[in-house]
């Protein structure tokens, strides 16, 4: 069982108390997401002993086994501190969506992010009745407001800025995408897209956000299972290396931001030349392409790799609880900045 009793890593005390840190019992507003065949135990527990939450990817797993071996590494890597899962409600799994939640919670997990269309009562009624947190990422206020109804416990709403999808049909940056659910949703939220400083973070929850999600700034974490050769192309990555394809087109899942490489210019050649089908890009969208080819040889050419803007904030390899600590050394510092800045009351003048 997860009994948070273990005594998290890093030097950094909390800087902030939020709805969403007391929801998951985090140290810090952070929520790393989960990443397609990235997000294992080696990455979730980095991220949960660095003072986030971080989500093992249940879609990564190619059965029902692996799966449960990765939430047993993860207990193990956490030191009994509490961990998330990723659930896909709109996407072909191996495995039953049901069958994930279930192992899950049998090991005790009792966070989840659930991705995707809105998440189903069955889905929501056992994850609540179990007494676990579930928070559901969107991409606009609409579907916000449709998963409060349907009872999350949070949302996380996701800007055109992030690596990855950020929707079908959405131009919402995370910021004024925020300011909006500030005004309208009655339930915690955090925003992601593009966020990899801790000012943006500061930003955030100056508009009203509980909590940022991020993902790209993770990218070269040293405990990313990622090849060396990856890694260091994030560090290389500047802010225009990003590039989206597919935008507004759903046969093809809508809008996907990458890392402009060989793949992603084929992708964009077909698409000049009409192409529009699912079929037509089948073979340079395969999962297994970015993860035999990449991640696991790599070949940075090769696959679709999420990876939004924010890369250009990545100066080094290094274990994610430093990178951690480095964003809320940030956040201190421009909350710090902000102090200076303001005006008196008595020394303002009405003229």
């Amino acid at each position: 069982m997860q009994d948070g009793s273990a005594r998290p890593e890093g030097q950094c005390g909390p800087l902030f108390d939020t709805a969403i840190t007391r929801l998951f019992g985090i140290r810090h507003p952070v929520l790393a997401g989960g990443l397609m065949w990235l997000a294992d135990a080696p990455y979730v527990a980095a991220v949960v002993r660095g003072g986030g939450m971080g989500f093992i990817t249940s879609r990564s797993s190619p059965d029902l086994p692996a799966f449960e071996a990765q939430l047993t590494r993860c207990r193990d890597l956490s030191g009994g501190l509490p961990f998330g899962v990723n659930l896909s409600t709109s996407r072909h799994t191996a495995v039953p969506l049901m069958d994930y939640l279930d192992a899950a919670l049998a090991a005790g997990v009792r966070h989840f992010e659930t991705a995707g269309r809105a998440p189903a009562d069955d889905l929501i009624r056992v994850i609540r009745d179990s007494g676990a947190i579930v928070i559901h990422k969107v991409p606009t206020i609409r579907h916000a407001l449709t998963a409060e109804r349907l009872g999350v416990h949070a949302v996380a709403l996701v800007g055109m800025e992030c690596g990855g999808h950020p929707g079908i049909n959405t131009d919402m940056p995370a910021t004024l995408g925020g300011a909006i659910a500030a005004s309208r949703l009655r339930i915690p939220f955090a925003i992601g897209g593009g966020i990899g400083t801790g000012g943006q973070i500061l930003a955030a929850l100056a508009v009203g956000a509980d909590a940022v999600v991020i993902g790209t700034r993770f990218l070269a974490g040293a405990e990313v299972s990622a090849h060396p050769a990856f890694k260091a192309r994030m560090v290389a990555a500047g802010e225009e290396d990003s590039a989206v394809a597919f935008a507004g087109k759903t046969a093809l899942g809508g809008a996907w931001r990458v890392l402009d490489n060989a793949t992603l210019r084929e992708v964009r050649r077909r698409e000049a030349a009409g192409l529009a089908e699912h079929a037509d890009f089948a073979d340079l969208l395969a999962g297994s392409l970015s993860r035999d080819a990449c991640y696991r040889d790599g070949d940075v050419e090769r696959g679709m790799l999420s990876m939004g803007a924010s890369a250009c904030f990545i100066d080094r390899v290094e274990p994610i609880g430093a990178i951690i600590a480095r964003l809320m050394g940030e956040a201190a510092a421009a909350r710090a900045r902000l102090a200076r800045l303001a005006v008196g009351q008595s020394t303002v003048s009405l003229g």
